[in-house]
């Protein structure tokens, strides 16, 4: 068992299986701290997305590099955010999501899919070094896992923006990305990380429930 979830590690550079393992850290302390509502979850949690944008680029797994860019794009936006709406207690004011929030998500879903197909399309050009000379290209060369990957990149950035503008619902898509993430990642042979996603899935859980019973507090201490 050992053998089968490791054993791929043997072929790793040993700097890219620390820099893995350092990314998982900081991205496990990222969410429990988005848990607590604490507005330190954006600078550890660019620490990890940073790692990551690196890594899987060597590993030529673009649609996971592109989540890990946008987090770390949306991690900034997020940090000036929660500053901008934090209560008296420093506690940042969280919010359900509104009706009015429901295009804008369609759109970065159905816009996000079709980046990453659009990705995955001249992943072939891409692997070459960016030439075309010898390239096959297609929509038949798309695998199961092209198709979750463009799946769970679309929950994924729907969550951080929802997470950004503080909305608790943003744990519900979490859970359900983090949980199709754990036989992705170990598909991919990168165990360290889908370890990290089924303990992302674990707090995500609890997490929901603290924000809900977060939002009761702050709403009954504005209208004391």
């Amino acid at each position: 068992m050992i053998e089968l979830l490791f054993g791929q590690y043997a072929d790793y550079p040993v700097a890219f299986i620390i820099l893995e393992l350092i990314a998982v850290s900081f991205g496990v302390a990222s969410v429990m701290l988005a848990s607590r509502l604490s507005i330190l979850v954006f600078p550890v949690g660019i620490i990890s997305t940073a790692i990551f944008v690196y890594l899987l680029w060597e590993w030529q797994l673009f649609g996971d590099m592109l989540i890990n860019a946008y987090y770390t794009a949306m991690s900034l936006y997020g940090w000036l955010n929660w500053s901008k709406n934090q209560t008296a207690t420093d506690e940042p004011q969280v919010e359900h999501i509104q009706r009015r929030d429901l295009p804008l998500l369609a759109l970065l879903g159905s816009v996000t899919a079709a980046f990453v197909a659009l990705v995955y399309y001249f992943r072939p050009v891409i692997n070459n070094h960016f030439n075309f000379e010898g390239a096959v290209l297609g929509l038949h060369l798309f695998t199961w896992v092209d198709l979750t990957d463009m799946l769970t990149t679309a929950l994924f950035l729907i969550a951080m923006w929802l997470m950004a503008r503080r909305k608790i619902e943003h744990w519900l898509v979490w859970i359900v990305a983090d949980t199709i993430s754990v036989p992705l990642y170990l598909y991919k042979g990168l165990t360290f990380t889908a370890l990290q996603y089924v303990v992302f899935t674990l707090i995500a859980i609890k997490a929901y429930y603290d924000w809900k019973r977060s939002f009761t507090r702050q709403s009954q201490a504005t209208y004391a």
